[in-house]
């Protein structure tokens, strides 16, 4: 049986703020571990979303979408997304409105709920690390994201309604 909630987090550790995904995945992964919820959640890291991640959403209650943000509003923005089927440039990293989409098409029905909890990143030079400013983005951002586990959860003891 999978677990019933899949976070994704997509980052190159080796660019910088594009680290922000990857930590606030492995923090969660300790957090996890310690609270005894781990059962509950797949973890899933890669350096960018790709149409293959589809099929991680399969027979989920909700997925999590984690990134890190040149454009977001300090410090964080964690919204739901919904299925896009507008064709991009690229069909090597693609947002994860897409890779909803792609699972529609895969999979034939409608893909679990889903947010995006994107952090705001200030610098992405290869060989760098997390910015001063990234740095204080992933703190702010790491309560929200323990709270929207524990809300992933309780939704499951009320109904399962994620």
């Amino acid at each position: 049986m999978s677990a019933p909630f899949v976070i994704l987090a997509c980052g190159n550790p080796s660019r910088g703020d594009d680290a922000l995904g990857p930590q606030l995945l492995a923090r969660l992964d300790a957090w996890l571990r310690a609270e005894g919820l781990a059962e509950s959640f797949a973890l899933i890291e890669d350096f960018q979303f790709q149409i293959e991640h589809a099929l991680d959403l399969e027979a989920r209650r909700a997925a999590l979408f984690i990134d890190a943000g040149t454009g977001t509003p300090a410090p964080f923005t964690l919204q739901p997304v919904l299925p896009d089927d507008t064709p991009g440039h690229s069909t090597h990293a693609i947002p994860p409105a897409a890779v909803l989409a792609v699972y529609r098409r895969v999979v034939g029905g409608e893909p679990p709920p889903a947010h995006v909890l994107c952090v705001r990143g200030e610098r992405f030079e290869l060989g760098t690390g997390l910015s001063p400013a990234a740095a204080a983005h992933l703190e702010a951002a790491w309560p929200s994201l323990r709270a929207f586990c524990h809300a992933l959860l309780q939704s499951t003891a009320d109904g399962g309604k994620a």
